[in-house]
């Protein structure tokens, strides 16, 4: 098989995949709901409930101008998914956990560039609460980027392939030289 194919198969895979099934859940809301409309799934702590966030996570800039929001969340987007593909590149191919986070986060964001792109504004719909206190609305791409992140932050905080730094040998001269420096790995 094509390394090349190998190499960006999870991320255009996978990343496809999140692309397709958020589209198609906010498809399926924005055409079965109205705006604003909540239906209980489970009393007392999950609700579909359509909404569309102008803003980003927690509604951050959703009063600002709409271009303004239009032009920043652009950037951001294409800006973060450069920074995704040169991390997923930059990966050993056999880190596959490391390799569908990175791509769970690319088509997360890819899918809410396109709410952006199309309407505005983004389309969320999965209602989390407690009593009275709920989190904000949510879609599937905003729990595909937040599972890559927490799966890479977990991925390196577990990461046991960093050299430890060897002790520093005197030279000749009784200077040290610099065996003792830390390399860094490959993300």
């Amino acid at each position: 098989m094509n390394s090349g194919f190998q190499r960006w198969g999870i991320l255009l895979g996978v990343g496809l995949v999140i692309v397709v099934l958020d589209q198609i859940t906010k498809t399926l809301v924005m055409h079965t709901m109205h705006l604003h409309e909540s239906i209980p799934v489970i009393a007392g702590f999950f609700n579909l409930t359509y909404i569309r966030n102008p803003g980003a996570a927690f509604g951050m800039f959703a009063t600002t101008n709409s271009a303004f929001r239009l032009i920043f969340f652009v950037g951001t987007s294409i800006f973060a998914m450069g920074l995704l593909g040169m991390i997923f590149y930059r990966m050993h191919p056999a880190d596959v956990w490391g390799r569908l986070s990175v791509a769970g986060i690319f088509g997360g964001a890819i899918g809410n560039l396109l709410d952006r792109l199309q309407y505005g504004e983004v389309v969320d719909f999965l209602d989390f609460y407690m009593g009275g206190y709920h989190w904000p609305a949510f879609n599937v791409a905003d729990s595909a980027i937040s599972v890559g992140v927490v799966s890479l932050l977990i991925l390196f905080a577990m990461d046991n392939k960093g050299e430890t730094p060897a002790p520093i040998e005197p030279t000749e001269e009784g200077t040290s030289n610099d065996k003792g420096k830390r390399t860094s790995h490959d993300l």
